[in-house]
C-alpha cells in the first residue's frame, strides 16, 4: 500500500526470504529504490533492510520511476542504495 500511494499501482513481490537455510518473513523496514529491469524498463521497489523487494511498481520510463522515488523520499521513506533482490 505504501508504494501504491506514490505510484498509483503496485504489486506484492516477496513475503519470505531464505536466511540460514530457513524461510523467514522479509524485514519490516521500508526503503525505496529504483532498479532497471533489463530490456523492459525501470521499477520502483520497496525493499527491506537486506534489499529484498516487498513490492514493485509496473515497468516505467526511467524519469517516471525517479519521480516516484522522489515522492516516496519526500514522504519520509529512505532510499536504499544496496543490491536489490527481486527474486
Amino acid at each position: 500500500m505504501t508504494l501504491f500511494s506514490h505510484a498509483g499501482f503496485a504489486m506484492l513481490t516477496l513475503t519470505v526470504k531464505k536466511s540460514q537455510g530457513a524461510f523467514v518473513p522479509v524485514g519490516e523496514k521500508e526503503l525505496a529504490a529504483v532498479v532497471e529491469k533489463p530490456g523492459e524498463g525501470w521499477l520502483v521497489v520497496i525493499v527491506d533492510e537486506e534489499g529484498y523487494a516487498k513490492s514493485q511498481s509496473k515497468v516505467l520510463a526511467e524519469n517516471d520511476a525517479r519521480e516516484i522515488l522522489k515522492k516516496a523520499m519526500t514522504a519520509g521513506i529512505p532510499e536504499y542504495t544496496g543490491q536489490i533482490r527481486l527474486v
